[in-house]
């Protein structure tokens, strides 16, 4: 059974107020859903980017060319041990875990691939959870694995804040769902309106939660 998005959310944080930084996870029909986000953000956005998306391990990875062109912000595959600077977008290579360390740098990993990928979506989100709190946005999008639950459930437990994307807007609605089942939501969302949000956080406008008829608490363990 999955979580009934339209329940009632419970007590949410009042907004995303002074985000640093947004990480973003997505993986079957993600490069579009990515790019369509990116597109929104203006050349002053004031915090850093942070995408996973699922890559085959042993392929170059053509995401910063495909993402470049869409986006006003530098986009670029860290080094390891690169500081996080805001208004730069940060795209995880392949074959390597992205990671915030508590003292805002980002890491590339090696460790065990998570649900069969590297990069994975939940070590970018637990160590960014952990680096920045309730200064992390966590967007959920389109994918076929449950990568991203885990994940998101750790951003909420920090005090961060959970966007989601509708599942039945996703080309690949599994990993959304799961990541509505395991942590709910803030917000849960068409691509479209999430671009707008994101435009207009980055312009300093910090929406009130809950506000989304799809804002929903995490399904409940029987």
């Amino acid at each position: 059974m999955s979580a009934d998005v339209s329940s009632t959310a419970p007590a949410a944080p009042a907004g995303p107020a002074d985000v640093a930084a947004v990480a973003i996870g997505a993986s079957a029909g993600g490069i579009d859903a990515v790019e369509r986000l990116l597109a929104a953000l203006p050349a002053r956005t004031p915090f850093c980017v942070l995408v996973v998306l699922h890559l085959p391990s042993r392929r170059p990875s053509r995401l910063v060319e495909i993402f470049a062109p869409q986006c006003a912000l530098p986009v670029e595959e860290p080094m390891d041990k690169q500081p996080a600077q805001p208004g730069r977008v940060y795209v995880a290579p392949p074959d390597y875990h992205l990671l915030v360390e508590p003292q805002g740098t980002l890491a590339l990993s090696v460790d065990e691939p998570v649900l069969y990928s590297r990069p994975a979506i939940d070590p970018l989100f637990e160590s960014a959870a952990v680096a920045y709190g309730p200064r992390l946005l966590a967007l959920v999008l389109t994918g076929a694995s449950a990568d991203g639950a885990a994940g998101l459930a750790a951003v909420r437990r920090a005090g961060g804040t959970a966007w989601v994307q509708r599942p039945d807007t996703a080309l690949a609605r599994t990993m959304p769902q799961a990541a509505l089942d395991a942590a709910g939501a803030d917000a849960v969302l068409g691509l479209d309106e999430m671009a707008e949000r994101l435009r207009q956080l980055a312009q300093g406008v910090r929406p009130a939660y809950p506000d989304s008829p799809g804002a929903c608490a995490p399904k409940q363990r029987e």
